[in-house]
């Protein structure tokens, strides 16, 4: 993998046995692992934690697989999602690609198939920003509460006692951090998080 990190991959199952071999397969790749028996716990930490990838089954109790794709959709939007699924059927493979699903594999996995479409879901992606899915720092948050407002970066400065320049490195820190790249998204991407 062409990364100057270990990828971090979230894996959600509701089926013991089966998280253990598909951990243990991806962490003899070199990948950094964090499992979930519950989608509930996933959705908890995407938003505050970094993942290059979320691998996840489709039925499970709670939020299930297809509900944890849309969550993750509002909250970390440029996340590739693999599916896990033993009951593939056509109707729910179109919502799952509508959705942005990157790929699907068919349960009980084969661990040669696993490794070769993660590693193909990781390269396609290409290098990632470093700072992309990390918190917020205190005044990343302050600068934040101004854009949403409809505060200029002149204005902010001012009312933070801060240069306009550092107000700018710290509004252009959090679109990276958050993945946007104009205040239309910042906004809605806030809201997602539960940050405003």
């Amino acid at each position: 993998m062409r990364s100057r990190f270990q990828q971090h991959v979230f894996l959600v199952d509701d089926e013991p046995r089966l998280l253990a071999a598909a951990r243990e397969t991806l962490e003899s790749i070199g990948l950094k692992v964090t499992c979930f028996s519950r989608g509930s716990d996933c959705l908890n930490q995407i938003a505050g934690r970094r993942c290059d990838l979320l691998v996840t089954d489709v039925r499970m109790p709670g939020v299930d697989g297809m509900a944890l794709l849309e969550e993750t959709r509002h909250v970390a939007p440029w996340l590739p999602v693999l599916i896990f699924t033993a009951y593939g059927d056509v109707e729910m493979t179109a919502k799952a690609f509508k959705g942005g699903v990157s790929d699907f594999i068919q349960k009980p996995f084969d661990r040669e198939t696993l490794i070769f479409s993660v590693r193909s879901i990781l390269e396609k992606r290409g290098p990632v920003d470093g700072l992309l899915g990390k918190p917020l720092s205190r005044m990343e948050m302050m600068v934040l509460r101004h854009i949403l407002a409809g505060k200029s970066n002149k204005e902010t400065a001012r009312i933070l006692n801060r240069s306009e320049r550092t107000v700018e490195n710290h509004r252009s820190r959090l679109m990276r951090k958050l993945g946007v790249d104009n205040v239309v998204d910042l906004c809605k991407r806030a809201q997602a998080m539960g940050l405003i």
